[in-house]
């Protein structure tokens, strides 16, 4: 199963509908031309919150779904301290984890170490394990784009730095227990809380 997500709307891609969530439409998967349609007419309609596309050959079908855009990648961090404590930012006026885009040759477990210590100014995070990937899409000078996340969970024993980097357009730093993190949900988008609510229910 995968989850697109359109900020706080989403598309599932699933083998089978999934009957266990509340969609507001079910789409079953035929013909390229209608995906197509279908996703075009969902990112210009705000009206459906969800759909779920779903089809046998779930492989072809991602595969299928991915082309219609262009393929970025990120990766990022949930950055755990051995007070229990996880880091969380502030970004554009949007509650938010520590990530980027991923540069040319360089690994996603490099990308996301590198991205928590230039906007968290942390250094001897080490990774514990990749969690699972988010992906989102976003249109830009015409062009629409799928972004995936690559996202690890750190470990981290270092100073609690408070301090935003207001260069990397960070104006909060936060240091949460588990049970403090529903604080953030209202400013914070829907696929940030999945990263956050699977990581620790996992970890």
């Amino acid at each position: 199963m995968y989850k697109v997500h359109f900020e706080n709307r989403f598309i599932v891609i699933s083998s089978e509908p999934d009957r266990l969530q509340k969609y507001g439409l079910f789409h079953k998967f035929n013909d390229t031309s209608a995906l197509y349609k279908l996703i075009a007419d969902f990112q210009s309609d705000e009206s459906l919150s969800s759909i779920n596309v779903y089809g046998i050959d779930i492989i072809y079908l991602w595969k299928i779904f991915r082309i219609y855009y262009t393929e970025v990648g990120a990766a990022g961090g949930l950055v755990r301290h051995t007070s229990g404590r996880y880091l969380v930012i502030e970004k554009r006026g949007k509650a938010d984890l520590p990530k980027g885009h991923i540069k040319p040759g360089e690994e996603p477990e490099e990308c996301a170490l590198r991205e928590v210590s230039e906007e968290c100014g942390i250094v001897g995070h080490t990774i514990i394990k990749p969690v699972n990937p988010s992906y989102h899409t976003y249109t830009w000078e015409g062009i629409s784009y799928l972004k995936k996340t690559s996202w690890f969970l750190m470990a981290y024993d270092g100073e609690m730095i408070e301090e935003p980097e207001h260069e990397e357009n960070i104006s909060k730093v936060f240091w949460l227990f588990p049970d403090e993190l529903n604080k953030i949900k209202r400013n914070a988008w829907l696929s940030l809380m999945d990263v956050i609510n699977s990581t620790i229910l996992i970890s």
